[in-house]
């Protein structure tokens, strides 16, 4: 069995999260061949792996969301016959969309997705668009933002496709444009496994974003949301970590009947015998957050509300442990805010070796605005740790547990952006060392109980031989 992973922005870019679940499945299914096609920025990015890649991985493919259409570019002319036409119209306008006519013009039809976009057919297209539903906005801006928002979908579509039995897409989005493409093509299975609903993390971007505006934004969503669509649409089976984020996929489209809960697993067993506290730890009740330094992580509040706590509980020490080099402008924002603020007792580690230092901490933080099921927490369960963690994807259920799990709760939770509130949860666990102790046996005998790595392994295992036999 071969199976193609199809990644965006992730792997093996990018440390932590949703790349670090994907290495571990790899290693673990070391009796199944891999290839990876990762979606990127552009071609700045390729071949700067953080990964060292498991050996059972054949080769990593590429594919760009900026780069020029170099195939065929001889400025000529493509045009589009009646169907191919009514389709690229009906994608446009949101209604019912005949992915496989586009699918076929773009695997069979030699062309230059510029000269696509600024051709004839293409113009006329968003000319009807425009007439029937946007006639109150400048049509200049609306044909341009129509090119911007096309630009990188064609780009995936005209993508080489590896050939794979399975193509395992961890995102609906573009990842999931080009796995049911690839099914298309080759008549292969598809998974959709999404750690975070890919839809709706995109609304929220855009609704805060300020390079678009008015109308432009439903726009966009709606555009995230057809390709969430036929990702659904074509895909076999397709997973979610709890149960709310299965509702929530359903809700976008998705039937029921494909949908799974397969939660996140760790090796739990590899953090026995972790290092525990250092002398120079001794006089420190030392507070950890693994995590990358990027404003999802919202730090900042983080930090100000360390702040306010330290002044209670003199003893803390924060420990902010992951990499500062994927918006190193925030970074050095929070790094400059811990001067601002007076903080002495405040360590940015850099990329570490999560078992290294965990072992070390009392307490872990997640202060995100946006999660799924944080590997994180697993890990700092794992090291019988408990956590602070905001009200975000399944950190309640985490804390508090499922429905059927009467463990009893395993950290505090918090609303986002809620300095008060953290900053309260930060001195509880601060000052009560048998409270920390509690939850923090309470967690661990959590993830030990549902959030094994080789409870994941089979429950996947069992999944790629359902699709592969399925017929």
């Amino acid at each position: 069995m071969k199976v193609c992973i199809v990644a965006e922005g992730c792997y093996p870019y990018v440390v932590g999260g949703v790349s670090g679940w994907i290495n571990s499945m790899i290693s673990t299914f070391y009796d199944i061949d891999f290839v990876v096609l990762a979606i990127i920025s552009n071609r700045s990015q390729s071949g700067k792996f953080k990964y060292e890649l498991p050996e059972n991985v054949e080769t990593v493919y590429e594919a760009y969301l900026e780069d020029y259409s170099w195939e065929d570019r001889k400025n000529r002319k493509i045009k589009l016959n009646r169907q191919q036409y009514l389709s690229m119209r009906s994608m446009i306008l949101g209604e019912k969309i005949e992915w496989e006519v586009l699918f076929e013009l773009f695997i069979n039809k030699r062309f230059s997705v510029d000269d696509l976009l600024m051709g004839e057919d293409f113009l006329r297209i968003v000319e009807e668009v425009y007439d029937r539903r946007y006639s109150q906005i400048p049509f200049s801006d609306f044909l341009w933002t129509m090119r911007s928002i096309y630009l990188p979908l064609f780009l995936m579509m005209k993508t080489d496709l590896p050939k794979a039995d399975v193509y395992h897409c961890v995102a609906t989005g573009y990842a999931g444009v080009l796995g049911s493409m690839a099914k298309y093509k080759y008549g292969s299975k598809l998974i959709i496994s999404e750690h975070g609903i890919y839809t709706r993390e995109r609304e929220e971007e855009i609704l805060k974003a300020t390079w678009v505006s008015g109308v432009y934004k439903n726009i966009w969503i709606e555009q995230f949301r057809k390709m969430s669509k036929v990702a659904y649409d074509n895909a076999d089976k397709v997973t979610a970590l709890y149960g709310h984020a299965r509702d929530l996929q359903i809700e976008l489209g998705c039937s029921a009947l494909k949908t799974n809960i397969t939660p996140n697993g760790i090796d739990v067993d590899s953090f026995i015998g972790i290092p525990g506290k250092k002398p120079e730890d001794e006089e420190y009740i030392n507070v950890g957050a693994v995590l990358r330094v990027t404003p999802i992580k919202d730090v900042k509040t983080m930090i100000r509300a360390f702040a306010f706590a330290k002044e209670k509980v003199p003893a803390l020490k924060l420990w902010i442990m992951g990499p500062l080099d994927e918006d190193e402008e925030y970074a050095n924002e929070c790094v400059l805010l811990t001067q601002m603020l007076g903080l002495k007792d405040v360590e940015f580690t850099g990329r570490i070796n999560v078992k290294e230092y965990l072992g070390r901490m009392d307490f872990t933080l997640l202060t995100s605005i946006s999660e799924g099921q944080p590997l994180s927490i697993l890990e700092s369960y794992a090291a019988h740790k408990p956590v602070i963690a905001t009200d975000v994807g399944n950190c309640r259920e985490l804390i508090f547990g499922e429905e059927g799990d009467n463990l009893g709760e395993s950290g505090i939770l918090t609303h986002i952006m809620n300095v008060e509130e953290l900053s309260s949860a930060i001195v509880t666990l601060g000052e009560n060392e048998e409270l920390r102790r509690s939850m923090g046996e309470t967690g661990f005998n959590r993830v030990n109980s549902y959030y094994r790595l080789d409870q994941m392994r089979e429950k996947y295992r069992v999944l790629y031989d359902t699709v592969m036999w399925d017929e």
